[in-house]
């Protein structure tokens, strides 16, 4: 009886919430279930067509090569470094970020980016901290100052924040040339409703995925109004389904034929989903 009224109040909520977006069931556009290998996919990065994922922390530091059709595994890249808790992956063109900086306790003094070269395993490291933080207390699933989402722009690395608090994001940039530790330069907040998993940037639009508590997830799309500023105008807004039948989403590429979604293998007291890659046509919005 207590499942069953569970699931009712999941229904009623996730109805009330996604009356405000577009509905965009994206379970339809699954290309497949991912290998076991990467049960924890928390992020997606497009680079010379290829797309790439990586687990969650206390998993082996390398990332995935994905066949786009069919999501299986292609090949791997060892990365010499530590997965003390990665959440983020982007690249310029010829290097990739990846985002050390995992902090769901808001304690964390070691935020860290590796920058790693596409050709070769040399490491050069990013390290940041947020200038707001002054209290360092564990607040676990409360923090504003945790981060699973970055992209590179115009030579900067443009991070969006995962606010469990708050339920917003802020937009930080941070220079990959400065050596040793820098602050985080905070330009912008916006109240998504919902906490950010992972972050793309294409032909001026920011695309920012993520989920409820209530397992309800959402999409996010951001017009450039100027260089790097995202949150002057209201986004398109899309609800995406539910983490009990589409697993927990975290993470998202997009180029010119479409949007990339990944998500973990989700488990909850009344259902779960499998770790999937999903594919939406850029046609497909809306639909």
């Amino acid at each position: 009886m207590k499942k069953t009224l569970l699931i009712i109040a999941l229904a009623i909520s996730t109805l009330s919430f996604s009356q405000q977006s577009t509905l965009l069931k994206i379970r339809k556009y699954r290309v497949g279930y991912l290998d076991n290998r990467i049960k924890e996919s928390l992020g997606l990065s497009l680079i010379n067509g290829k797309l790439y994922t990586f687990n969650d922390s206390g998993n082996t530091p390398e990332l995935f090569e994905l066949d786009k059709k069919t999501g299986n595994i292609i090949s791997t890249i060892k990365i010499n470094g530590k997965n003390k808790d990665w959440e983020a992956l982007t690249n310029d063109g010829q290097n990739f970020y990846i985002g050390d900086f995992g902090n769901n306790g808001g304690t964390r003094k070691d935020l860290e980016i590796y920058k790693v070269p596409v050709k070769n395993d040399s490491i050069q490291l990013i390290s940041f901290e947020y200038p707001e933080q002054q209290e360092f207390t564990p607040k676990y699933s409360q923090t504003d100052f945790d981060a699973e989402a970055m992209v590179y722009l115009e030579g900067k690395i443009h991070l969006f924040t995962k606010e469990w608090g708050t339920k917003a994001t802020s937009h930080y940039i941070i220079d990959p040339e400065i050596p040793g530790k820098q602050q985080a330069e905070k330009t912008e907040t916006y109240k998504t409703g919902f906490m950010v998993t992972d972050a793309s940037y294409f032909n001026k639009k920011l695309y920012l995925i993520g989920y409820t508590k209530k397992t309800e997830v959402f999409l996010n799309i951001f017009t450039e109004s100027s260089p790097g500023v995202f949150f002057n105008e209201n986004p398109e807004k899309y609800y995406l389904g539910s983490a009990l039948a589409i697993g927990q989403i975290e993470g998202i590429a997009v180029d010119n034929s479409g949007i990339y979604i990944s998500g973990e293998k989700f488990n909850s007291p009344v259902g779960g989903g499998k770790q999937s890659l999903y594919f939406i046509p850029k046609d497909k919005l809306g639909n």
